[in-house]
């Protein structure tokens, strides 16, 4: 539009908006929650809209300014007039800009305050989801109602909501105006209007179907980027050797993004070239109808310019507003998406009146610790009283909209442990085996309280773990799983995740006791080594390594163990088993057993099957019986005894850990070690 290009482009955009959200329906209070998150910038938000009004009276004062230095300095030739009124309009203009700055900068402060608000919220809470919610949820889904979801929130309260009373007092003002300097050229401007906008929504329609499309390649462009972008993605692609059906695939996909955004941008050219055409159509109508006016002394010439600006100044607020309710609807729903993962409960989380668990601890009665060895007196036991145990239904995890397929598992979990009962006394080494899918890793789960028992208790010390705070029972728990999880950062801050204090002592101290010390020396960077994504640069005896030195730096007195050797070289399973003694010294320890080492040096072996303890001793004593763990032992373990854990390799001896810690980084050192380019 003529003296306001940027009009057309705000209304564009609102046009091109999915007009499909106006058909979904809030749930009950959701402007009611809006208005809560808006109460802390009530201050900000009433100055921005007091800008806005005060912006809204500019766009007509700079109309009747020209006016009045026409009809009443330049027609009776009055030089001082003019001059005077040619200072006020500069000063308007100078007063718009800064005015523009304010309104910018509180915009910003109230919108970008907004952001911070939800983001950091929603991401607390999402921290406190259960892990079941991770397994179900999408992680592109999850991350797009941080981004998206909330970026679309904020805009009701900047931009959206400053648009409505901007174009509503703005369109006020400029049509009163108008109607009072003539009523015929404005009737004649009115009457223009649908010639716009019904061809502004032919075209709108045609946008959003388009902006759809290009949302949706866009995002399956990104995926494919971000599967490819991987180590594990790269790895496979050249292992495969497929890089140019590769690029082929991706230059397919990029196309297809070009030549829709080459249509979008057509419909948005069309768009914008129908607005300025009938911004122009009417401009000339003004001037022929207000000229001939003019002529026949039935207008002054001023009020003729000044009808002529104010027009080019009415389709813009008058044409967004008519799509207004898209505007605020998309809004609305933004809010609503972020609402509904604020609202969905964690389902593990503390207790009203949870204490700690070391108060909790000293306040429970004392376990009979007869049998407890005087090497951990400060270690607690870990007690299994008649657990029954069900995972969660989807509906009480996650969120439909959150995962990528629909859900076809709506019922209740079915019963995955029954009636499991023994205890761990402080200090001991209890072993879990079984076949696959026994339940093994649910029980250990059930230690550090991922999920909530269904019947029965589990207890810490004699404290049942759901009377506790989840953060004094996680602090005393070390978790170390079958595949270690390191961050895409340095050594150092990978460990530092333990303990947030530790010194590099500390750290150097926790390397050497894991038996991983000398080969972080040898690296180029030592701690600063970046390990890449999810630890890629090391090895697998590396990162488990890592693992376990994050575990002894944390110190904690109970220690669940998913051990993580059956998958190693003998060079790496040697280090590992090493650290392993080390981690488990003195500790409380309850291992899900793939090797016959940690078996045999098992204070107690529970033998677990369909959710169940079907046996429970010594190594010696179940092989005797000859049931499921002779079996077990027959078609697991007999292989590993071959005569070398009987030589002390791999063997797991809590009370010395001991052997030459493995060294050197590059070529030349074991498999372990190697560099990443040798791996």
């Amino acid at each position: 539009m003529p003296g306001t290009p940027g009009n057309g482009w705000q209304v564009m955009a609102s046009f091109r908006r999915d007009s499909s959200v106006t058909r979904q329906k809030l749930k009950p209070g959701t402007v009611k929650r809006i208005v809560g998150y808006a109460r802390p910038y009530v201050r900000e938000l009433s100055l921005f809209l007091a800008l806005n009004t005060f912006a809204s009276l500019i766009v007509v004062a700079n109309p009747l300014l020209l006016k009045a230095i026409i009809d009443r300095g330049i027609v009776p030739g009055r030089q001082s007039v003019v001059i005077w009124l040619a200072v006020g309009v500069a000063a308007l203009a100078l007063v718009e800009a800064v005015l523009g700055l304010v309104q910018r900068w509180y915009s910003a402060r109230v919108g970008e305050g907004l952001i911070y608000d939800l983001r950091s919220q929603v991401f607390a809470h999402v921290q406190r989801q259960p892990v079941a919610f991770f397994m179900r949820a999408q992680t592109g889904s999850l991350v797009s109602r941080l981004n998206n979801d909330v970026i679309g929130a904020q805009r009701a309260l900047t931009t959206t909501l400053s648009s409505v009373v901007s174009n509503v007092i703005s369109l006020v003002l400029v049509l009163v105006t108008m109607l009072i300097l003539s009523w015929q050229v404005t009737l004649i401007a009115l009457l223009l209007l649908p010639v716009f906008v019904l061809p502004a929504k032919w075209v709108g329609k045609r946008l959003q179907r388009v902006s759809r499309e290009q949302m949706k390649l866009d995002a399956e462009m990104s995926s494919l980027m971000t599967e490819r972008f991987n180590v594990a993605g790269a790895m496979l692609t050249k292992l495969y050797g497929r890089p140019s059906e590769e690029e082929e695939n991706f230059s397919n996909r990029a196309a297809r993004v070009r030549d829709v955004g080459v249509v979008a941008a057509m419909y948005g050219r069309v768009f914008f070239t129908a607005l300025t055409l009938v911004a122009a159509l009417a401009t000339a109508m003004v001037y022929g109808v207000g000229g001939s006016l003019v002529v026949g002394d039935a207008l002054q010439l001023g009020t003729l310019v000044a009808l002529a600006t104010l027009l080019t100044r009415m389709y813009g607020p008058l044409t967004a507003l008519s799509n207004v309710h898209v505007d605020v609807m998309t809004a609305l729903v933004s809010f609503d998406r972020v609402f509904e993962v604020l609202d969905l409960e964690p389902l593990i989380r503390d207790r009203e009146g949870a204490r700690r668990l070391a108060e909790a601890r000293k306040a429970a009665p004392a376990p009979d610790d007869a049998d407890a060895p005087e090497t951990a007196p400060a270690a607690p036991a870990i007690e299994f009283d008649h657990v029954r145990f069900a995972y969660p239904s989807a509906e009480e995890v996650s969120l439909a909209s959150l995962e990528s397929i629909a859900r076809a598992d709506s019922a209740p979990g079915r019963e995955v442990l029954h009636d499991v009962h023994f205890t761990a006394r402080p200090g001991q080494l209890v072993a879990l085996v079984g076949p696959s899918g026994a339940g093994k890793s649910t029980i250990t789960h059930l230690v550090s309280r991922l999920y909530d028992v269904s019947g029965g208790a589990v207890r810490i010390g004699g404290v049942d773990v759901r009377d506790v705070t989840l953060e004094s029972l996680r602090a005393e728990i070390g978790v170390v799983s079958q595949e270690a999880h390191l961050f895409h950062d340095s050594i150092r801050e990978n460990m530092r995740y333990a303990r947030p204090d530790a010194t590099d002592e500390e750290i150097r101290e926790a390397l050497a006791a894991a038996h991983i010390g000398d080969l972080v020396d040898g690296m180029p960077e030592g701690l600063d080594t970046v390990v890449g994504d999810r630890g890629y640069r090391l090895s697998g005896g590396e990162k488990q390594r890592l693992a376990l030195a994050r575990l002894l730096l944390k110190a904690p007195s109970v220690v669940v163990l998913d051990e993580a050797t059956a998958h190693l070289d003998s060079e790496s399973e040697a280090a590992v088993q090493r650290a392993l003694a080390t981690a488990l010294a003195g500790r409380t320890s309850l291992v899900i057993a793939h090797r016959l080492s940690t078996v045999r040096e098992a204070d107690q072996i529970l033998v677990i099957d369909g959710g169940r303890v079907v046996e429970r001793g010594r190594h010696e004593e179940l092989l005797l019986r000859g049931g499921l763990y002779a079996e077990l032992y027959r078609t697991q373990f007999a292989r590993q005894d071959d005569g070398r854990d009987a030589a002390g390799d791999g063997v797991i001896d809590r009370e010395a850990a001991g052997g030459p810690s493995p060294g050197g980084w590059g070529p030349g050192a074991p498999a372990d070690q190697a560099s990443e380019a040798s791996r």
